[in-house]
């Protein structure tokens, strides 16, 4: 055996050995928990928070909620709450690059006078739940701060009673809807805590 092809050989082997010890302690190294906000539900006057925990190397639980509570003038709303767990797997090490996720969500409302959504002339009230799969992205911005972006698509089936639109608008009916589409959409600054 030639100097040249002992010499390549260790290269090989020095490079391989440590692009797998690096990525063990990048695993071993990557956060823990983070907190985290969505800025496109903030637009729709909408608070919202969620919590992200490593469960291993690669998979994380990530657990969204929103509450909108308001009430605009003549009657209008879009209140409502939702709470949409997520398990995620992460492409790279957790917390950072691509992830694919599996989603639940579960929630309720009272809505009407919002011409936009089409609901100029009725109040709808009710409750939703389902399900869906996603994929986002995530990019580091500091130590401790994370970019997000995802988006979602599933199925939910809603519950609702119809009533006319003016407060203490009269009863219409009872109805059901199932809605397959776009079941969730983001783009949350994450920060991380540990």
């Amino acid at each position: 055996m030639t100097r040249k092809m002992i010499f390549m050989l260790g290269m090989i082997a020095l490079v391989s050995t440590s692009k797998v010890s690096g990525q063990e302690r990048d695993f071993y190294n990557a956060p823990l928990f983070s907190v985290k906000t969505n800025a496109l539900y903030w637009l729709t006057t909408t608070p919202n928070m969620g919590l992200e925990v490593a469960l291993g190397k690669k998979i994380t639980l990530d657990l969204s909620g929103t509450y909108n509570p308001w009430s605009f003038g003549d009657n209008k709303k879009i209140k409502h709450w939702l709470v949409q767990p997520e398990f995620r797997y992460w492409g790279g090490e957790r917390f950072n690059g691509h992830f694919f996720g599996v989603h639940g969500l579960y929630g309720k409302f009272n809505a009407g006078g919002i011409k936009m959504l089409g609901l100029d002339k009725y109040r709808y009230e009710g409750s939703f739940h389902g399900g869906g799969i996603s994929y986002g992205y995530q990019w580091i911005l500091g130590k401790r701060l994370n970019l997000e972006a995802t988006i979602g698509i599933g199925y939910a089936r809603f519950k609702y009673d119809k009533h006319e639109y003016q407060t203490g608008g009269k009863f219409i009916k009872k109805g059901e809807k199932d809605y397959i589409g776009p079941t969730k959409a983001g783009i949350s600054l994450v920060y991380i805590i540990k």
